[in-house]
């Protein structure tokens, strides 16, 4: 397992994202993925599966402090008061009395970010999460979301796979001693069928998965969260600790990121950074 530390918390830089998964499928799947190793779980309001993610955890047998547990705040909870009251249930839903990381889904406009920021503040200082931070953010809102915080933001979580340059973001969250988070990390398995990453990965006897996933984590500061409805890929999203690729497999995969490359691109999204 590759570890990150963040002012002496260790996040598994390997999580399991909960994505899509309705509650039934999310215990099911938090469950097995706890069998197979998986000590980081990614879960949001937005998913209505924090229940099931609730009873995975409690099924798999895992003491509380042996797994790290992220939840997300959708942003029409933003106002100070709607999102105190949201994390609260969330933590109902979760049957639990805090989690790790609390990051705010997407930027909201229409509520200023200051007051938004306040109010995360007070539910961490209320012991409802250890760590909080954001997500989607570019970085202006990065720099914004961190000049309004009291408590330092631990994460940006942000897609990022290989068809996709997020070196502006990335060197904003180091700047801030911030890490960052890639949901979406294949590529809604575009990287399956690529021909540089098969290629790369038939030299390691791994998957093209495997190595996207291994180029992620061998990346300083980034953690990768993919998703799976299958115990069998979540399995094999696990096996990527016995190899490390080599600089030249590492720039080879870097050159795959393409201006179009952005998947997720909401009417609601902001105004991204410009690839470098």
């Amino acid at each position: 397992m590759i570890f990150r530390n963040w002012q002496g918390t260790k996040i598994p830089a390997l999580g399991f994202g909960t994505y899509e998964l309705d509650n039934a499928a999310a215990e099911h799947m938090v469950a097995e993925a706890a069998k197979i190793g998986y000590r980081h779980f990614d879960t949001a309001q937005m998913y209505h599966n924090e229940e099931g993610v609730g009873r995975g955890l409690k099924s798999s047998g895992l003491a509380r402090d042996d797994y790290f547990l992220t939840t997300k705040i959708w942003p029409d909870k933003f106002q100070s008061g709607d999102l105190q009251t949201s994390v609260v249930e969330s933590l109902r839903k979760l049957d639990l009395d805090h989690v790790d990381l609390l990051l705010l889904h997407w930027p909201n406009d229409e509520i200023p970010l200051r007051e938004t920021i306040a109010a995360l503040n007070e539910v961490k200082n209320l012991g409802m999460t250890r760590l909080i931070g954001i997500s989607n953010f570019p970085t202006a809102l990065i720099e914004r979301a961190v000049g309004h915080s009291d408590a330092p933001l631990a994460v940006n979580q942000v897609e990022y796979h290989p068809y996709l340059d997020q070196s502006k973001v990335l060197e904003c969250v180091r700047s801030h001693d911030m890490l960052l988070t890639a949901y979406c990390p294949l590529a809604r398995a575009k990287v399956m069928n690529d021909e540089t990453l098969v290629a790369i990965a038939k030299s390691y006897g791994k998957s093209p998965a495997q190595v996207t996933l291994r180029w992620l984590l061998q990346q300083d500061g980034v953690m990768a969260i993919p998703k799976s409805g299958s115990p069998k890929n979540a399995k094999a999203n696990f096996d990527i600790f016995d190899f490390e690729l080599s600089d030249a497999d590492m720039a080879d995969i870097h050159e795959l990121a393409k201006p179009d490359g952005r998947l997720i691109d909401p009417d609601f999204a902001p105004e991204w950074d410009r690839a470098a």
